[in-house]
C-alpha cells in the first residue's frame, strides 16, 4: 500500500469520479445518449452504465500521466473489464488507483444539511474493497445552509465512518458537499473548516484522511488543511458547475485538484465513433488535468 498511498499524496493528475449511482445512473445515462427506453429495468440501467465507464476507463486518453485514481460504484467494483475485476484493471493495466463510494445517499434534509443515509453491512463491504484491492472509499454529504448544528453534525457524522475505513485499512474521502446555489455559501465554507480541522485534531497520528470539497469562494481557502499531517489529498467536485466554470475556479485554488464526475463526462455520447469518443476525452482531461495543476 506504501508505493498506493505515496502515489495518491504526491502524483501529478486528478481523481476521475465515475460513481453515478442507483438515483443519478438515469441522468448520466441520459446526458450520454441514452434515453430511459433503452432499458427495461435497474439490471438493464447498470449494464448500460457499466458499458460507458469500461468505455472511458479503456479509452487510450484514460491514463495515469493525467488520471490518479477512479471512484467507482459498488456494481463497477464487482463488474470486470477485459476478464479483471474493475479494481484490478484500473491498477494492473492503467496504473490508477480504485477508489469505492460507500455512502447508501442521502437522508432528509435537518437543520440546512443531508447527513448520510445508515450505511448497513459497512464492515463487510470493506472486507469486500480489500480483497478487490481497493484503495480507497468516498462518501457524500451535503450542507444547504451555513447552519452551525448542521454543519457540526455532518461532519462528525462523515469522521465517525471514517475512523472505521481507516481501521479497516482503506483510505477514507471525506465529502461533505457545500450546495453551489446556496446564498450563504462562504459562510457555510467557515463553519465547514473550523469543524474540519476540530475533527482532524482528535485524529490519532495512524489515521489518514482525504477531503472532497466544494470549490470554495475564497481562492486557497482550504490550503492549510493541505498541510495536516492527516490530510493525504484535498480534491475538489465540480458541484454543478460546467467544466470551463469548474476548470476555472479550480485553477485559483494551488494544491487542489479535481474530482470531477459530470465535468469530465461532458460531451460523451454513446454514438461517437472511438476516434470522437476519444478525442473529447481527451480534451477533457487535458482541460481538467491543467486546472489541478496549477
Amino acid at each position: 500500500m506504501d508505493e498506493k498511498l505515496n502515489r495518491m499524496q504526491t502524483g501529478a493528475g486528478f481523481i476521475a469520479a465515475l460513481d453515478q449511482s442507483g438515483g443519478s445512473t438515469p441522468k448520466a445515462l441520459l446526458r450520454y445518449g441514452i434515453e430511459a427506453d433503452a432499458y427495461k429495468n435497474d439490471e438493464e440501467m447498470f449494464d448500460l452504465v457499466h458499458q460507458m465507464r469500461a468505455r472511458i476507463i479503456t479509452s487510450p486518453a484514460f491514463t495515469k500521466e493525467h488520471i490518479l485514481a477512479a471512484i467507482l460504484f459498488e456494481r463497477t467494483m464487482d463488474s470486470k473489464i477485459d476478464g479483471l475485476y474493475t479494481a484490478d484493471y484500473l491498477w494492473d493495466k492503467k496504473g490508477i488507483l480504485p477508489i469505492l463510494k460507500v455512502d447508501k445517499g442521502l437522508a432528509e434534509e435537518k437543520d440546512g444539511v443531508q447527513l448520510m443515509k445508515d450505511i448497513p453491512g459497512l464492515d463487510e463491504l470493506l472486507r469486500r474493497a480489500s480483497e478487490r484491492h481497493i484503495f480507497g472509499t468516498k462518501m457524500r454529504s451535503v450542507i444547504k445552509a451555513a447552519d452551525p448544528a448542521g454543519i457540526k453534525a455532518v461532519v462528525a457524522q462523515q469522521f465517525e465512518i471514517a475512523k472505521r475505513i481507516a481501521a479497516a485499512g482503506l483510505y477514507p474521502i471525506i465529502e461533505p458537499e457545500v450546495d453551489i446555489h446556496i446564498p450563504d455559501k462562504k459562510q457555510a465554507e467557515a463553519l465547514l473548516k473550523t469543524e474540519l480541522k476540530t475533527q482532524l485534531a482528535q485524529l490519532d497520528d495512524r489515521t489518514l484522511v482525504l477531503f472532497k470539497l466544494t470549490i470554495p469562494d475564497i481562492d486557497g481557502f482550504y490550503s492549510e488543511l493541505m498541510e495536516d499531517r492527516h490530510v493525504v489529498r484535498v480534491v475538489a467536485l465540480s458541484g454543478g458547475y460546467s467544466r470551463e466554470e469548474a476548470d476555472e475556479n479550480l485553477a485559483r485554488n494551488p494544491g487542489l485538484i479535481a474530482s470531477f464526475s459530470r465535468a469530465l463526462t461532458e460531451g460523451l455520447n454513446v454514438k461517437q465513433s472511438a476516434a470522437e469518443f476519444d478525442k473529447m476525452l481527451s480534451d477533457s482531461i487535458a482541460a481538467i488535468y491543467a486546472a489541478s495543476m496549477k
